[in-house]
């Protein structure tokens, strides 16, 4: 069995044919569209690969207000390629959706599709805290390897810092959570910082978000010079230094 649960294993395994719409996904796409519009930079052929999609709204709404990216959407849940295709119709910047699990190899995923050191942005929300923290490992492991140097990884999601969870409602949310798997629950960014080093991936801002959240910018390291490693245009950009 793969490693990954589904938060809702009722599903069917047909995909969904029409667009899905999270009230939460709405809530939020905004606030974290303005911490995009900080980070990814003008510049054609840029890319930026979405870990798990969910029903496709947030890279439906990002897509428009960066012409100059491109954008890949996936899943592992094959229900939501449905949706995520549906809400991405029309929109010439938004690939065709893919199947991930995050947990393998990146060389596996869509027959060899991503190269290393090829991405300028992953972006990755409501994924670390609702599923295995495997699926964490893997997200920072291929990360370091697909993104050229200071190529961003952007998380959004609750988070704990320092050991402590806060306000009571995130604690509530992660007693809730680990109830219904021992292997959920909110990650702590003490922990999240030590293993995104050990792929050269620096964090870079924390900022503070609606309903308790946070979006998490994250960096790879430039400072060690690889041979044949492509470089991100991004640069150093406001923000830099990590606030929590």
């Amino acid at each position: 069995m793969n490693i990954i649960h589904y938060a809702a294993n009722h599903r069917s395994h047909t995909m969904a044919v029409e667009k899905l719409v999270y009230p939460a996904a709405e809530r939020n796409k905004n606030p974290i569209l303005s911490v995009l519009k900080r980070y990814i930079q003008p510049g054609a052929d840029q890319t930026l690969l979405e870990i798990s999609s969910g029903s496709g709204q947030h890279v439906a709404h990002f897509a428009p207000h960066f012409p100059q990216v491109t954008f890949y959407p996936s899943e592992y849940d094959p229900y939501l390629l449905g949706s995520i295709a549906a809400h991405a119709n029309g929109y010439s910047n938004i690939r065709k959706p893919v199947l991930i699990d995050v947990t393998t190899d990146f060389r596996l995923w869509d027959n060899g599709t991503f190269k290393p050191n090829s991405l300028e942005y992953i972006y990755n929300a409501n994924m670390m805290h609702i599923s295995p923290y495997q699926c964490t490992i893997g997200l920072f492991k291929n990360a370091g390897q697909l993104l050229k140097r200071h190529g961003l990884l952007i998380t959004y999601g609750p988070y704990a810092c320092d050991s402590v969870i806060y306000p009571e409602s995130n604690v509530k949310f992660h007693n809730s959570l680990r109830s219904q798997n021992p292997s959920w629950g909110l990650r702590d960014i003490s922990d999240l910082k030590r293993l995104a080093e050990k792929s050269d991936i620096k964090l870079t801002e924390v900022v503070d978000m609606p309903a308790n959240n946070k979006t998490i910018v994250w960096r790879k390291d430039g400072r060690a010079d690889r041979t044949g490693e492509h470089v991100s245009p991004i640069g150093r950009t406001a923000g830099e230094t990590a606030k929590t």
